[in-house]
């Protein structure tokens, strides 16, 4: 009887059920479409901060960082009166090689490694060094005694100015070098790379000349696996090849090479620039930065959580856009979807005046009415949250189809106070292509249906309770 009636109505009301479905299939797909692309842009967030910062990465300990001090210079190169080799035509051949932590960068007590590792809810750390190499390569003029005397250049823009009035040529050229430790392979920016030749380096690299490159590096340097590589006038052999875990993404430096060779080469003992951590449970994040920031007050403790807000580029912008915008619309389109749906079929019952009230008159009690009605507003709902099946995995499969790319950077803008993500990635400037992937997420579809079986049910209860109301006198004054 139930069902018989039920059917019967929903044909006889084709347009309102239509156009209950459709507010509501249009709904569910906004919001399945919205969480999916949410979901895509944190998995792409989370994609281009491992490739910076390593996989399994939790918690980075790094210096606060400070700004330079007042008359704080760049690497200088110096040469005096017998470095160098006559050229014979009034100008001497100069090569030089300088590893340094970059200008405003801060280092801090390499102890601090132990004192992480002694931590409960520790389960590795690692300790890194991020220095650049600058190479001044060229020939510098005699006249007037500059290169008898001893000179001085700091910078491509200084030397070049002094080679436009001496006649000098030259280049200054730099590239990113990261000492590393023992746990380089677990933790850290190198554990997210991935090995294309060689090896990558081992504990029993300490105090060797070895390194391992970046892939996109070393293609652009022709280098490869046995070649040799000049960083601070030493000669290193290239031991591996390594590439970034995203699509065409760069790993955190252009050469890895053995921490303490870092820290001798480049005047830096005993300090190390970030510590790594990987948490022993996922969910003692929190706590552990609590419990570093206790044994570390000097130093500034992130999680992957304040990392996050270190990501720039489209990839920032398209996750503003979606947690912002389109949550907030999706919310508001699901109101109104709701709201039609319970205006519908509140203006539905009153229209029905005479069948409720002869319904009751001839013995149908208020829940029945309420049962009817609310079946009724349940079924368009079902019909709308299918059809909102449909329109979202449409909707998904369009944007995987396209597969937007998106440019993400793990660099600030400028260092962070303390308790920011500035120390750190101001020293970790990676860029990478990241392509979009919105993917296909169950429990979201159905939440996105359960919220079509709510509206219904709200619907057709408010309706059914309007229904429920009328008398039988009612109905007879209808047909009078």
């Amino acid at each position: 009887m139930f069902a018989r009636y039920l059917r019967r109505e929903l044909s006889g009301r084709r347009k309102q059920t239509a156009i209950i479905a459709t507010a509501m299939a249009l709904a569910i797909g906004l919001v399945i479409i919205v969480n999916s692309l949410s979901a895509g842009v944190r998995n792409a967030q989370a994609g281009a901060l491992e490739s910076v910062y390593g996989v399994g990465t939790d918690v980075t300990v790094t210096a606060t960082p400070s700004p330079p001090a007042e008359g704080e210079r760049g690497p200088r190169f110096e040469f005096g009166a017998g470095d160098g080799s006559d050229t014979g035509d009034g100008t001497t051949a100069v090569s030089q090689s300088r590893l340094a932590t970059g200008r405003g960068s801060a280092t801090f007590d390499a102890a601090a490694v132990g004192t992480v590792t002694a931590q409960d809810g520790v389960e590795a750390a690692s300790g890194v060094l991020s220095l650049t190499n600058m190479t001044f390569d060229g020939e510098l003029p005699q006249a007037g005694g500059t290169a008898g005397t001893g000179t001085a250049a700091s910078g491509a823009e200084e030397g070049q100015a002094a080679s436009s009035r001496a006649g000098g040529s030259f280049d200054v050229n730099s590239f990113t070098v990261m000492g590393v430790d023992g746990n380089a392979g677990s933790v850290g920016p190198l554990a997210s790379a991935t090995l294309q030749d060689g090896r990558t380096l081992q504990a029993s690299d300490a105090g060797t000349y070895t390194a391992v490159l970046d892939s996109a590096y070393a293609t652009t340097e022709e280098l490869a696996v046995g070649d040799a590589i000049t960083i601070a006038d030493q000669e290193f052999e290239v031991a591996g090849i390594v590439a970034g875990s995203g699509s065409d993404a760069e790993t955190a430096s252009n050469a890895y090479i053995p921490l303490d060779v870092a820290q001798e080469l480049s005047g830096s003992a005993g300090l190390v620039s970030t510590v790594y951590v990987r948490a022993a449970s996922s969910d003692r994040i929190s706590t552990l930065k609590d419990v570093l920031e206790a044994a570390l007050p000097e130093n500034t403790v992130n999680t992957q959580e304040d990392l996050a807000s270190s990501v720039s580029g489209s990839l920032s912008t398209a996750s503003g856009l979606v947690s912002s915008l389109g949550t907030w619309l999706s919310a508001a389109v699901l109101a109104v979807a709701f709201l039609l749906a319970i205006l519908l079929t509140i203006s539905g019952v009153s229209r029905r005046t005479r069948e409720f009230g002869t319904l009751k008159a001839i013995g149908w009690r208020n829940g029945s009415i309420v049962r009817q009605v609310a079946g009724e507003s349940l079924v368009q709902s079902l019909i709308g949250g299918a059809a909102g099946l449909l329109v979202g995995l449409a909707g998904i499969l369009l944007v995987n189809a396209f597969s937007p790319t998106l440019t993400a950077s793990a660099r600030a803008q400028a260092a962070g106070p303390a308790g920011g993500p500035g120390g750190l990635a101001q020293r970790a400037g990676a860029a990478a292509d990241v392509v979009l992937h919105a993917p296909l997420t169950p429990a979201v579809m159905l939440i996105a249906v359960g919220a079509a079986v709510a509206g219904g049910l709200l619907a057709g209860v408010l309706g059914g309770w309007r229904a429920a109301r009328l008398r039988p006198a009612a109905a007879l004054r209808s047909v009078a």
